[in-house]
């Protein structure tokens, strides 16, 4: 099944950048990031929840070696509480998380509605 694919916010170096509403959560086909165009460890996630329960949001360890030769540390798991809870992810690594096709592959639990928003952090000026 298809993923649903998670577009970058990119955050401005000596600049501002309005909160972006995020792509709404789909629990039915999980999420890619590609990293087509950056590295994961330039990237920051951050997963809202508007449920009434407390859910768990899985970065999923890369599964070739090439190119994470560090998958073996397995799967990243991070708690975000319910009804306004807010979870930030990230840096990561792309030895551990990046997948073959040069994605990262971020699974959410079932009923788990909120939103999610990935923020690309630009190199120092």
């Amino acid at each position: 099944m298809a993923r649903t694919n998670v577009p970058f916010s990119n955050l401005v170096g000596n600049g501002s950048l309005a909160d972006p509403a995020g792509t709404a959560l789909d629990a039915t086909n999980d999420h890619e990031i590609s990293l087509a165009s950056v590295h994961a460890e330039e990237l920051v996630i951050r997963v809202t929840n508007t449920h009434s329960s407390a859910h768990t949001v899985t970065i999923k360890a890369g599964g070739s070696n090439p190119p994470a030769w560090r998958g073996g540390q397995g799967d990243l798991t991070a708690s975000v509480a319910a009804n306004t809870g807010v979870t930030w992810i990230g840096p990561l690594s792309s030895s551990r998380f990046q997948q073959a096709g040069g994605k990262l592959n971020i699974d959410i639990e079932p009923s788990h509605a909120g939103t999610i928003t990935v923020f690309k952090v630009p190199r120092g000026i």
